[in-house]
């Protein structure tokens, strides 16, 4: 019996899709369960707290009100802007593809990783700015959800990187044989890592808000 691959396999007819985009898609579903927990646990601490976000702002040491009194708005938007960015050159990436244009995948797809590593050097210059101040995860319970939230999420960004950094390189030997079916199966391959790209610059969407602004 053949070992059909996933992009020549026809889509279900319970789901309208083939098995590689189910798969992801069931995998996405239990990151947003994840996720969502979290938000949840948020929500509920915040409001059973007395003050929000209950400690003092760094450079008047007067008790903050606002969470952007203690947090990096400039940074995190920058950080928003950079995602953003990223979810454009993978789209790119993947259309590239499409129309047969390998150097197009290698250039928007070399992007998508460099921007994602933006990301992560800024977020270190944010988490060190914490830490230089001797606050943590430990400090309170607003820093403790800060840095669970956004920890989370740039481990997230990190398995994005190393996915997107293998197709960028050893991976592309698919691509390279010319054999039309190893093409195939390549780009179903990128649009998959897509998909996922998509959910991770989607989660600090909200995060972006959630823990900084409101």
């Amino acid at each position: 019996m053949e070992l059909l691959i996933p992009y020549e396999v026809t889509p279900r007819r319970d789901t309208g899709v083939n098995n590689a985009k189910l798969g992801i898609w069931l995998f996405l579903a239990s990151e947003v369960m994840l996720f969502g927990g979290l938000f949840a646990a948020y929500i509920f601490l915040r409001m059973g707290a007395d003050a929000w976000p209950g400690m003092e702002t760094f450079d008047t040491h007067e008790m903050a009100t606002r969470a952007d009194q203690v947090l990096s708005v400039p940074l995190a938007t920058l950080n928003t802007v950079i995602l953003i960015a990223s979810s454009v050159t993978m789209v790119l990436s993947w259309a590239s593809l499409k129309m047969d244009n390998f150097k197009g995948f290698r250039l928007h797809m070399g992007l998508t990783i460099l921007l994602a590593l933006g990301f992560l050097v800024v977020k270190a210059f944010e988490y060190g700015s914490k830490f230089s101040h001797h606050v943590g995860p430990d400090t309170n319970i607003f820093l403790g959800i800060y840095f669970v939230l956004t920890g989370l999420h740039a481990l997230h960004v990190t398995g994005g990187i190393i996915v997107n950094a293998y197709f960028w390189g050893p991976g592309t030997r698919m691509w390279l044989s010319g054999n039309e079916r190893d093409k195939a199966h390549f780009t179903n391959r990128i649009e998959i890592a897509g998909l996922y790209w998509h959910f991770v610059d989607l989660v600090w969407i909200f995060l972006f808000p959630m823990i900084y602004l409101v």
